[in-house]
C-alpha cells in the first residue's frame, strides 16, 4: 500500500512539474542599462523594460536582405504576444541613415504597435556596445554586417535566448519560450 502512494505522489510530482510556467533556459547574460531615440524621437530609457519580458534585434531600414523577413518575423512575435504584455526592440547598425522620422515609416510599415515595438536608434558607439559586449551580436562599424538572431530577455534583464531567424522553428520556438517566461 504505501508503494501505491509513493507511486501516486511521485506521478503527481512528475505531473506538476511538467505544468510549470517557466520553461528552462540558461541565463545568458545581463542586459546593462541604455539610452537611445526611438521613432517617435523621444528618449528611450531600457529602465521602461524592467519587469517586462522582451525580444531584441539588430536592423537597418534599407536593408536589401534578411531585415524585411525579420521585421516580419518580429511582427508575427508581436502578433503573439501583444496582449500578454510583451515589448519588443529593434535597433539600427545604420544610425546615420536611420534616424527617428525614418523609424518611423518603417515601424508603420510592419504594423508596429505604439509602446509594444520600439525601434531605436543613437550614437555608434553605443549601439556598437550594446550589439557586441552587451548582445554578443556582432558590431555596428558602418559595414551594415548585422546578426539575423533575436535575443529573448527576461524580466529581470537576464538574455535568456537566442534564436536564428533563417531556421523553420525559430519563431515558433521563441513565442513559446516567451510565453514560458510572461507566466513567471
Amino acid at each position: 500500500m504505501a508503494s501505491w502512494r509513493s507511486t501516486v505522489s511521485f506521478g503527481l510530482l512528475l505531473f506538476l512539474a511538467g505544468c510549470s510556467s517557466a520553461p528552462d533556459l540558461p541565463s545568458l547574460g545581463k542586459v546593462e542599462q541604455f539610452h537611445l531615440t526611438d521613432q517617435a524621437n523621444q528618449s528611450f530609457d531600457s529602465a521602461k523594460l524592467a519587469g517586462k519580458v522582451w525580444v531584441a534585434d539588430f536592423f537597418f531600414t534599407t536593408c536589401p536582405g534578411p531585415c524585411p523577413r525579420m521585421s516580419s518575423q518580429m511582427h508575427q512575435v508581436q502578433m503573439a504576444l501583444e496582449k500578454d504584455g510583451i515589448q519588443l526592440v529593434s535597433m539600427t547598425v545604420d544610425p546615420a541613415h536611420d534616424i527617428p522620422e525614418v523609424l518611423d515609416t518603417y515601424s508603420k510599415t510592419y504594423k508596429a504597435s505604439a509602446g509594444v515595438w520600439h525601434f531605436l536608434t543613437g550614437e555608434k558607439e553605443k549601439l556598437n556596445h550594446l550589439a557586441k559586449d552587451v548582445f554578443k551580436l556582432g558590431l555596428v562599424d558602418g559595414s551594415l554586417e548585422h546578426s539575423t538572431r533575436f535575443v529573448l530577455v527576461d524580466g529581470t534583464g537576464e538574455i535568456r535566448g537566442y534564436y536564428l531567424t533563417s531556421e523553420p522553428d525559430a519563431i515558433p520556438r521563441l513565442i513559446e519560450d516567451a510565453r514560458g517566461l510572461l507566466k513567471t
